[in-house]
Formats: structure tokens, sequence, C-alpha cells
């Protein structure tokens, strides 16, 4: 029997070494939690735990446990966790009298099995707890910040990395760039994008698509805007194929574009490659709406531009050989600068009172065969004849045009089809 409570003692005295050499918690936290944990025994076993003391040394992986009680008169004792009697005080010191206090010593190793494995299933479950709530604020505080981490696992959906610590970041499939490709064991940088937090379980969610990974990148990259000598206003991103960013400084002997482009482009080219060849456009910020919506839309040369400010709705005149430049391919130049001023931009085509080529045909023209919404929506994007429909890239038609792709390909067979006759 000695040789069990030795047994349970040693048990007990390497797991409290467990905790103290393997988890990531101080001297007192940890006292404190072994402590709790004791406790918790105790009154489910006495009913209280109010006349114990509890003595932990995590250092030298030992505990020590006193129970008080009050010595009253034979036959007297109504509570006999907080009551002993003076017969039974004076086998223990024959000079305890009546009113006094009693301090024994408790033996753990007494209570049984049951007892300890409750002990340990409860001081792994605060540990547990406390490791959560540390995880948590430590990488709130990280939201919007690169963090770095080995890559552990690849799924389907998602890929698992390890931080330092060996704590676990998720980057989900929608929040990896276009193109992202990592091998076990291989480092990734990604942003923090939110703690999920959901039954004290919390759920790190990195992300490479966000806004602010670029902003971050820059930062890292551009002196000036880790010093707050500029400052980046705004940030558009189709993730992995262009990005454009507005940057302000209010210092006039530095130039914001600049500085975040470098000497040949020397410092927006590791940004680049980090984002796998995304083209990034960095252009000077300005409170004047209408001509941050011009530059927005470089390449392109901006003829004018009428806003409805209200409705955040822009029209914008470009000369016939600049709407493809504003527009883009795909439509991606147009609405990264949407999406970097705020308003909707339309694009219309300016002919200047001239008519149209004369081998080219007015989209009005083709009413018996095309229907007026088709033409209507074709025409608000401006395009208005059937050659720049034809020299538009198809995708534009679908997203600007609100079209669908099969009414888009129609359009296109019977423009086509009027210029083979």
């Amino acid at each position: 029997m000695a040789t069990k409570k030795i047994s349970e003692r040693v048990n007990l005295i390497d797991t409290f070494k467990d905790f103290k050499e393997t988890k990531n918690i101080d001297r007192t936290t940890l006292v404190s939690v072994i402590e709790d944990s004791f406790r918790s025994v105790l009154q489910k076993t006495y009913g209280s735990d109010e006349n114990f003391d509890v003595i932990v040394n995590p250092d030298k992986g030992d505990f020590e446990i006193y129970r008080n009680r009050v010595v009253v008169e034979d036959g007297e004792v109504k509570n006999e966790n907080a009551e002993i009697s003076l017969s039974e005080a004076q086998k223990i010191d024959k000079d305890f009298e009546v009113g006094e206090e009693v301090s024994e010593k408790v033996e753990f190793a007494k209570f049984g099995r049951r007892a300890i494995l409750t002990l340990r299933q409860t001081m792994a479950s605060k540990i547990l707890d406390l490791e959560h709530d540390n995880l948590y604020n430590k990488y709130a505080d990280k939201v919007g910040q690169i963090v770095s981490g080995e890559v552990y696992q690849i799924w389907k959906r998602e890929m698992l990395l390890l931080d330092d610590e060996g704590n676990e970041l998720l980057l989900p499939k929608n929040e990896q760039i276009p193109g992202d490709f990592f091998r076990k064991g291989e480092t990734a940088r990604a942003v923090v994008l939110r703690v999920d937090n959901l039954n004290n379980n919390p759920k790190i969610i990195l992300s490479r698509t966000s806004p602010d990974f670029l902003r971050r990148l820059l930062e890292q990259e551009v002196p000036e805007i880790n010093d707050g000598l500029i400052t980046v206003q705004r940030i558009a991103r189709i993730p992995g194929e262009r990005a454009k960013i507005a940057v302000e400084s209010y210092n006039e002997r530095i130039d914001p574009v600049g500085a975040c482009v470098g000497v040949k482009g020397s410092r927006i080219h590791g940004i680049v490659r980090e984002l796998h060849n995304e083209n990034i456009d960095v252009i000077n910020y300005t409170n004047n709406i209408k001509l941050f919506i011009q530059r927005s839309l470089s390449p392109a040369s901006v003829s004018s531009i009428s806003l409805d400010e209200e409705k955040k709705k822009a029209e914008v005149y470009l000369q016939p050989d600049q709407v493809s430049l504003a527009i883009g391919k795909n439509g991606d130049n147009i609405k990264l600068a949407s999406m970097l001023t705020g308003y909707t931009i339309d694009v219309f085509r300016e002919l200047n009172g001239e008519e149209p080529d004369e081998e080219d045909i007015y989209l009005d023209e083709f009413t018996d065969e095309i229907e007026p919404w088709i033409i209507d929506a074709i025409k608000g994007i401006g395009l208005d004849t059937a050659k720049a429909v034809l020299g538009a890239p198809r995708a534009m038609l679908v997203e600007k045009a609100d079209l669908e792709e099969d009414t888009v390909d129609e359009v296109l067979r019977i423009l086509k089809a009027e210029f083979e006759e």
C-alpha cells in the first residue's frame, strides 16, 4: 500500500514537471492553475475547500495540503470537515483546547485513483484553456500584420502552417494567390486576416489576397512608409493579376510614387515576385475626385469626366484609341479604378462630332437581329459601333455589360457575319 501511495505521488509530481517544462506559462499562473485544480477536487470530496491550505511548489514539482478544523466539545461535532472533537484533537497534540484550530496535513494519494485522475483532467483542461486564451490574445493583436509559418500540411481547401512555437495557422484556398504553390517544409508569408474563437478554440486565419498583405509588404520594402513620411491611402487588388496603390506624402521633397517604385523598380520588384508577378500601379493620391479617377485609369488619357457624387458614379469620356486602355485586359483596369476610388465608372467613346469609320456600323442598325436592351447594355460601357465591340475583350463584354456568355457570343457572331458579307 505504501508503494502505491509513493507511486501516485511521484506521478503527480511528474505531471507538474511536465506542465512546467512543456507549457509556455509563467510560474505565478502555473501555481494558480494547480491550486485551483486541487481546490476543485477538494470541493467535490468535502463539499467545501474554504478551510484548506494548498501549498504548491512547481519548481520542485511538490505540493502540500492542510485541512484546518476548529476544536469543539466531544459530541458537538456538526460538520466533520470544519470541526474536530476535543478527544480527537488531543490525539494529535494533548495540549489542544476547545476553540483552537487544528491544522492537519492531508495525503492526497489517500483520496484514491479517481480523485487523482480527476485532478489531472481538471489541470489539463485549465492549462488548455489558458493556452487557448494566450494564443487568441497573441494573434488578435497581430490582425493585419505579416507572419511566417512552415508549411506542414496541404489540403484541397486550405493549407496548415506552424509558427515558431508550433501554433497552427490556416491559409484557406480562397485566401491564396492564384499560382501559389508551396511544398511541405517551405516557409510561407501571409497577413493575419482574423482570429475565430468558437468555444474558446482559436483558429488563426491567414490571407495572401488581402490588400493589407500588400500594404505590409510595402511597409517592409519602403522605409519612407514605415517612417510615416509616405502614407498608403488606398489599395485595390485583383490578386495575382494587378493592383493599384494610391500614395501621398506631406513632404514636398519626397516623390511618393518614385520612393515606392525605387530606382529601376528595385523596391517594387521584390513585392511583385512575392505576389507572383502581380502588376502593381502606384499613383499619387488626391482629394480632387475627378483628378483621382483620371489618375486611377492610367495608362489611359481621359478627355473629360462627369460626376454624380450622390450616387458615386462617374461618366468618363475618352478618345476611341484610349477606351481599351481605360478598360484594360479582361476589364481589370476599370475594375481596379472603381475599387480604388469608390466610384462606379462608365467609359464612353468621344467622337468629337466625327462620323465613324465608313466601313463601321452603329449598333443601333442591328435592332432587327439584336434585342434593344442588349444594344443599350453594350453602349452603356462606351461601345457604340460594331468594330468597337469586335475589338473589345470578350470578358469585358460579359462583366461590364452584365451579359450572359451565350448572349455575348451570339452578338459577336452577328457582328462578324456583317463584315464577312
